[in-house]
């Protein structure tokens, strides 16, 4: 079957049991949400373990190879630009395409309120941002973005042979909790951060002077600092003090 979307179907049995096991730990789950099913590798494991599974597949050849179950229920559409609310309340699962991974990833972070747990197959490399901490390579705005919104674990490696055709990066499970957050609020201290980590190897002084005055920002004990050094309360902190000193057009909607 070709696969249009370059996609690297997960094979291995034990692999996706522990994968079913992680997103249903405590036996049936009242409704999972599938992203990306493939040809159903993943959603055989589950259907098991769900009353009920939606899942999301923008692939049409996927669609057809899907087998028909009572439990089943197919939207062929793009997870990005289905209304994920619609669903609520459900768990999340999938392997998610490495190419748009971190799309996807925002897409279900705005979502968060709707959903109790999420279980993903990734890149190594993109599990190891979301779950970095302050002063570590990986740490980034990919970081303070699933951490403000989530309690992120990585759960276990995925070497490269359980797939097909095997793909030329490590994978990881991911597991996120969400937390309780003001979305509305998370905004403008998301666009902070990002323009915070523009560029990486850059300081504070040189990131946030777009923003605001950069008087204001040298007059900062942090304004010698890299993002990557700081916390996400020491982000905060920054933030709040900042926007409250000299409210930016650009930080509101």
């Amino acid at each position: 079957m070709p696969r249009i979307f370059g996609q690297h179907f997960l094979r291995s049995k034990p692999v996706l049991e522990k994968i079913a096991a992680a997103v249903a730990p405590d036996g049936i789950e009242p409704h999972i949400v599938e992203i990306g099913p493939g040809q159903g590798a993943l959603t055989e494991y589950l259907l098991p373990r769900a009353e009920r599974i939606t899942a999301i597949e923008v692939d049409p050849a996927m669609v057809a190879a899907l087998p028909a179950h009572e439990k089943l229920t197919v939207l062929h559409q793009d997870v990005l630009t289905a209304d994920l609310r619609a669903l609520a309340p459900f768990t999340l699962a999938g392997n998610l395409p490495y190419y748009i991974s971190s799309p996807i990833m925002a897409k279900v972070f705005e979502a968060v309120g709707a959903w109790n747990r999420a279980v993903f197959l990734v890149q190594l490399e993109v599990a190891q941002r979301m779950c970095s901490a302050p002063n570590s390579r990986d740490y980034g705005y990919l970081s303070v973005l699933t951490q403000v919104h989530c309690r992120a674990k990585l759960l276990f490696q995925v070497p490269p042979g359980a797939f097909a055709p095997p793909p030329k990066v490590k994978s990881s499970v991911i597991l996120l909790e969400p937390k309780p957050v003001d979305a509305r609020a998370l905004k403008p201290f998301l666009r902070f951060v990002s323009a915070a980590f523009q560029q990486k190897r850059k300081t504070l002084r040189n990131n946030l002077g777009v923003l605001f005055p950069k008087t204001l920002v040298e007059a900062q004990p942090e304004a010698n600092l890299r993002a990557e050094q700081l916390s996400i309360e020491g982000l905060s902190d920054l933030y709040q003090r900042l926007s409250q000193t000299a409210p930016n057009v650009i930080l509101t909607d």
